[in-house]
């Protein structure tokens, strides 16, 4: 299974596409699409619209893993954030792949088995369940495969398969109906 993790915002937009095969994972590519600040706010969203596209097409996951928002402090960066997930849900829809959400604690669990594990942390075995020398730059990429990764380990889950049938047996009759 093929699986794009991302990890939202608008100055830096965290991606990694990682295979996912009997419980291991390879990294099939991985970076962040960055926005300048200088840069008009809907050419900002533009620019990530366009690049998750062009990733989506080339790719083609079979899976698409996003951080739930969670916001403590500055709403306004909120907002900015929220928008850019809207354009990232976007893209990802019309890609048609399969879209999941997942909070940071879950991305905790299933990477570290510690619901409570700081970043470093969750960096660090994201970088030894990809098998990388060195851990990814910007932290934002380090984030979207731990995202990628979560999606892997919950897939293989009885649950998450039972989710995922219900959900493309709903799918199919949609398409039945606009027969």
């Amino acid at each position: 299974m093929v699986i794009l993790g991302i990890d939202p915002g608008y100055a830096i937009v965290g991606y990694g596409i990682v295979e996912s095969a009997r419980g291991r994972f390879r990294p099939l590519e991985y970076g962040a699409v960055v926005t300048e600040a200088g840069l008009d706010f809907n050419r900002r969203l533009e620019k990530i619209y366009d690049s998750l596209s062009a990733l989506m097409q080339h790719w083609k996951p079979n899976a698409v893993s996003v951080e739930k928002l969670y916001f403590q402090n500055n709403q306004k960066t909120a907002i900015g954030v929220a928008e850019a997930r809207g354009v990232i849900l976007l893209a990802e829809q019309k890609s048609r792949a399969q879209i999941f959400e997942y909070t940071p604690l879950q991305v905790k669990m299933a990477v570290t088995g510690y619901g409570q594990a700081k970043k470093p942390q969750v960096m660090e075995m994201t970088r030894r369940l990809l098998c990388l020398k060195e851990l990814p730059k910007p932290d934002d990429t380090a984030d979207a495969l731990a995202m990628a990764i979560c999606h892997g380990q919950a897939s293989g889950s009885r649950l998450r398969q039972a989710m995922l049938a219900e959900r493309i047996g709903a799918v199919k009759k949609q398409e039945r109906l606009r027969r």
